[in-house]
């Protein structure tokens, strides 16, 4: 059913865009009632407007924390149109229908960014606000509600195509997307009081999702709910896919556990090639070099500026994603060179406290696995080498960013060999010397970190036999010993840490 619109309330904070709507409102003979700031707005455009004091007969009281909240506000918008008895009462008490309602909240979200003084943070919870957007949603079959800036855009095109006049699906549309502003906005207050501790209920809310091509595979939609301008500046390419954006999730949770120079390369969110190297084009190459055939088409990361002799040796083969925080000018030329290639500059880096799983008819969440051991204990024959120590603390990051089970085994501060995502720990260590061999590395000296316990001492036997010197794993196992003692004899060292990293 068509309903024109004829009244309207309209307070907010946000004016931009704002401007031709009072406009055509005026200009379609609407009557405005207003508060404040945006009464000033409105008469300042040239258009009349009506204060809420004036209908309420109350002033703005108590700093401004009520307003609207009156029953000759909240009548006008709950009023059903259909029933007689609140028509009827709405004539008693001199209450004026309200057919739109445009309000936006206080800026909660970028207030708690901006400050950590409570009574700031505290004054940018809104109340009237919210209460003004339910009303108005709660009697969508008699009232538009705009909630928020975003929907200017979308009234505007009501007002110019259809006159003002509305029909129940476009209220009902209105409604549901001023429900999603207020449930958005009661999850931030309720995150910031519970202030990082366990919430009785599932509680997260992102910004508007952004709509993928499909999700993992063509017949399957996706969809991205999130701010990615937040965190990457994207300087070129096409756009990001899905898997894209799990394998760039992946690459910045990877690179930003490294404070040397460093480069990795990311296939489907496993890492396939790091090194840390004293300058950024011998760490690509020593990257790439740890396994060139997996690296085709992959996420390349690093956490330094990529600069031109770097560019042009990465051009050389085909890849789908590049992660800097920064790019010379005459770097960028060079990788501009492929229009598909996704250049993306890192701004800041990625904050996930908790991270979240759909199982069975609920959700898991667990707190980010952050750091990388608690303790570090040296259990083997001898106590390792300034070099080796920096070679088992440099492969247990790595292994920690491997899909369980994992082992990665390294050499001066390059991955040579990995195996992950295999139902057997054994089957990892042989898949990790394989891949060495296949790109002919000498295992003699490196380490070996495992993402969890040796069950047997089988893993350390093996270990020996190619040369591998050293190893760095949680321990746990009622058969820790085993391990230990084949070490002590073997001389061999074993660092025990204290903590397991799976990734499931």
């Amino acid at each position: 059913m068509q309903k024109q619109i004829k009244s309207a309330l309209i307070s907010v904070f946000y004016k931009d865009n704002l401007e031709n709507i009072v406009k055509k409102l005026g200009e379609q003979g609407v009557t405005i009632y207003s508060t404040g700031g945006t009464q000033k707005f409105i008469e300042d455009l040239g258009v009349k407007c009506v204060a809420v004091e004036e209908l309420t007969a109350y002033p703005s009281i108590l700093g401004g924390r009520v307003k609207t909240l009156h029953p000759k506000v909240f009548g006008g918008i709950l009023a059903r149109r259909e029933n007689p008895q609140d028509l009827e009462q709405l004539q008693q008490y001199a209450i004026p229908e309200l057919d739109l309602v445009i309000v936006d909240l206080y800026p909660f979200e970028e207030t708690v960014k901006s400050t950590k003084e409570e009574q700031t943070i505290i004054e940018k919870i809104d109340i009237g606000g919210v209460s003004l957007i339910r009303a108005a949603g709660k009697n969508y079959k008699d009232v538009v509600i705009v909630a928020s800036k975003d929907q200017y855009a979308d009234l505007e095109k009501v007002l110019t195509d259809n006159g003002g006049a509305t029909s129940v699906e476009e209220r009902r549309a209105f409604a549901a997307k001023a429900f999603e502003v207020c449930a958005n906005y009661d999850v931030a207050i309720a995150q910031y009081f519970l202030n990082n501790e366990p919430a009785a209920y599932f509680q997260v809310s992102a910004p508007q999702g952004q709509v993928m091509r499909y999700g993992e595979n063509p017949h399957q939609k996706g969809v991205f709910y999130g701010n990615l301008s937040e965190i990457f500046n994207k300087l070129h390419g096409k756009e990001l896919s899905y898997n894209n954006l799990v394998d760039v999730d992946a690459a910045c949770q990877l690179i930003q556990e490294f404070t040397e120079t460093t480069f990795a390369v990311i296939k489907h969110t496993n890492v396939c090639g790091i090194a840390s190297r004293p300058t950024l084009k011998a760490a690509w190459d020593a990257a790439l070099a740890g396994d060139k055939e997996s690296a085709f088409g992959g996420v390349l990361v690093t956490n330094v500026v990529i600069d031109k002799v770097t560019a042009e040796s990465i051009s050389e083969i085909f890849f789908e994603i590049l992660i800097a925080p920064g790019f010379d000018a005459d770097a960028l030329t060079v990788l501009q060179a492929k229009k598909n290639r996704i250049l993306l500059q890192q701004l800041q880096p990625v904050k996930a406290p908790y991270v979240y799983k759909n199982v069975l008819n609920g959700v898991l969440l667990q707190e980010n696995d952050k750091g990388n051991y608690q303790e570090w204990n040296e259990a083997g024959a001898r106590p390792s080498t300034p070099a080796e120590k920096a070679d088992l603390e440099f492969a247990n990051l790595v292994c920690k960013h491997l899909k369980s089970n994992a082992i990665a085994l390294v050499k001066d501060k390059q991955l040579i060999g990995k195996g992950c995502g295999q139902t057997s720990r054994i089957d990892s260590l042989r898949h990790a010397i394989a891949k060495a061999a296949q790109f002919s590395f000498d295992l003699k000296g490196a380490a070996m970190a495992s993402d969890a316990f040796f069950p047997f001492d089988d893993c350390v036997r093996i270990a020996h036999e190619e040369g591998i010197t050293s190893v760095i794993q949680p321990g746990g196992s009622v058969r820790d010993n085993d391990s230990i003692e084949f070490c002590k004899q073997n001389g061999m060292v074993m660092v025990m840490t204290g903590t397991r990293h799976f990734r499931h």
